[in-house]
């Protein structure tokens, strides 16, 4: 049973990487080779997402391997001959799920280790690559600085750099206990130091800064490495700053999912939907690769036929089924981020309706 799933799972995660990788960037790829990018580069931009694509294609192609193995056992008459022995359908999908699982560890593993990192690599890659379609980084990013939940300053940049750890014409505007501005910090370039931060004073100035009164009647001019009283300490590393504009969650591990929920929640104003959209990420980071086990065991019985049937129905049953929970787990995510669900329960519901909906296959085929 092993050996007819390998082939078809194969076949399908290269088939699976190649529609999603096109349909998600080849476009972008062909933009940038018109735009002078080096082929080089655009390689290794694609290599660079191809881990979290990969991923997301382990479960589909275990789902199109059991359809399209099953497929031809039942054409073949071995089913039959399988349950003439004696054999049930539920001993049958044991093989099945056996490999399904390991195909799930194996694509959590992945999704926990590699794609983070990959992902965070492609997202420094497209700013360096805007940088050789434009001169120049023109990311503006703004931080807040927050203490006990209370927002005491915001930081503003033109450009973040996580190779040199700086950040280039930034403005920093503190905010008083009445809730209004009270100095304004511009300084040419601010450096990031590690060593730093326990001391409270995780960036230095570079190249002087201007500190003036939000009514102008005070102006001060610092000298490199001092840092103003009356400016609230940034100890946000360049990595936590970029990572908290970033929509993709490949970028974060479970781990780090949880630490953006705990920063997020020590707002002074939490964002909800952006909470629900991590614990939904989080929870996802699980039931991605258990998607795996459950198109396993939905795909394999729904394989078994009486009738001869060609590839065709197993990819047509193959898209279908993958469709349908997108669709759900899509929809999920809206209710869950409205906050109608928790955002477990948005992430693990399909695959409960999907093993449901397996067991009720697997009872009948065993009829």
């Amino acid at each position: 049973m092993i050996k007819e799933l390998i082939g078809p799972w194969v076949f399908g995660v290269a088939m699976f990487t190649v529609l999603i990788m096109a349909a998600s960037y080849l476009f972008k790829a062909s933009d940038f080779l018109v735009n002078g990018i080096s082929g080089l580069t655009v390689l290794q931009f694609i290599l660079l997402n191809l881990p979290a694509v990969m991923v997301k294609t382990f479960a589909m192609a275990v789902l199109l391997a059991s359809l399209l193995a099953f497929g031809r056992l039942s054409s073949d008459s071995e089913i039959v001959a399988i349950r003439a022995a004696g054999v049930s359908v539920y001993r049958i999908m044991l093989p099945v799920a056996m490999f399904s699982f390991v195909m799930a560890i194996i694509a959590f593993g992945i999704n926990e280790t590699i794609v983070p990192a990959a992902s965070m690599q492609t997202y420094r890659m497209e700013s360096e690559i805007a940088k050789g379609l434009k001169g120049k980084v023109d990311r503006v990013m703004g931080y807040p600085i927050e203490d006990k939940g209370v927002l005491k300053a915001v930081v503003n940049a033109k450009s973040i750099s996580i190779e040199t750890r700086t950040m280039d014409e930034a403005l920093v505007a503190s905010i008083g206990k009445d809730g209004k501005f009270e100095y304004y910090m511009r300084a040419t370039q601010l450096e990031f130091d590690p060593m730093r931060v326990k001391d409270g004073t995780g960036w230095r100035i570079r190249g002087g800064a201007t500190l003036t009164s939000v009514d102008g009647s005070n102006v001060v001019h610092i000298t490199d490495d001092a840092w103003p009283g009356n400016i609230p300490s940034l100890n946000a590393s360049p990595l936590d700053i970029l990572t908290d504009k970033v929509n993709n969650l490949d970028v974060f591990s479970m781990s780090q999912i949880l630490r953006e929920i705990d920063k997020e929640r020590a707002k002074a104003q939490p964002r909800k939907e952006k909470i629900a959209n991590y614990q939904f990420g989080y929870w996802n980071k699980i039931a991605l690769p258990l998607a795996a086990l459950i198109y396993g065991l939905l795909g394999a019985p729904l394989g078994i036929r009486n009738a001869r049937t060609g590839t065709a129905t197993g990819f047509a049953l193959a898209v279908a089924i993958i469709f349908a929970y997108v669709t759900i787990s899509n929809t999920l995510n809206v209710y869950a981020m409205g906050g109608a669900i928790p955002a477990y329960v948005a992430s693990f519901a399909p695959l409960i309706i999907g093993l449901i909906c397996s067991g009720v296959i697997m009872w009948r085929r065993n009829a």
